[in-house]
């Protein structure tokens, strides 16, 4: 009786860790579907767009997804232009990128748009505010999550980007040091949203805009 009784233990904790385990997939697979379903908004748009613009009287809100704009070849594009290959799950065809046009009155003064990013820790949120130029005039991290997050968002790194344009981050003509001591990979991934973000913002919202209005 003692030696069956031991054995059905046994098999059923090897039940239970197996459930386990597929219950920790499924529930890690859902996290990232559930985050690459949307992209990167902001949380109260109207505290950010004030904070950034305090000059502005309203903004208008637009979705532009790569698939509808492009499709694979705007896709492959941008990838090209990012050095790097977009993500199966984090980074589809597919996913509604949004770009907020501050106004003053009736006339467009500045852009704020965001990027969804894989972190160390987790999704950063890199939101970006420019100029009709295309240049920073704002950066900060919306979401991070890292034991060295305060030094990414604290202004002594952010401020470093201000200034900056696309051709900046395509051409690497500028240097910006790691705040961190042990979180490098989140630096790199950080470099690789602003890139991302000063690339989408082209190819999306600029390049539309100006066709339309030819």
């Amino acid at each position: 009786m003692i030696g069956s009784w031991s054995s059905y233990t046994i098999l059923a904790g090897k039940r239970v860790f197996q459930l386990t385990l597929i219950v920790l997939a499924a529930s890690l697979l859902l996290s990232r579907l559930s985050y690459a379903a949307v992209g990167c908004t902001l949380n109260d748009p109207d505290r950010d767009v004030k904070r950034i613009f305090p000059e502005s009287t309203g903004y208008r809100t637009e979705f532009i997804v790569i698939k509808d704009v492009g499709g694979e070849p705007l896709y492959r594009t941008i990838e090209r232009a990012l050095g790097d290959t977009f993500d199966r799950v984090y980074e589809t065809i597919d996913v509604p990128y949004a770009f907020y046009d501050v106004l003053k009155g009736k006339e467009v003064i500045g852009h704020i748009h965001g990027v969804n990013q894989k972190g160390t820790y987790g999704g950063m949120q890199l939101i970006l505010a420019t100029d009709l130029e295309g240049q920073i005039i704002s950066f900060y991290y919306q979401k991070m999550s890292s034991p060295e997050a305060s030094k990414f968002m604290n202004t002594n790194f952010t401020a470093q980007f201000i200034g900056l344009k696309r051709e900046d981050f395509l051409n690497n003509t500028f240097s910006v040091n790691d705040p961190s001591k042990d979180s490098h990979d989140d630096f790199v991934a950080t470099l690789r949203g602003l890139k991302k973000n000063m690339i989408l913002f082209e190819e999306l919202k600029r390049k539309t805009v100006t066709n339309l209005s030819i």
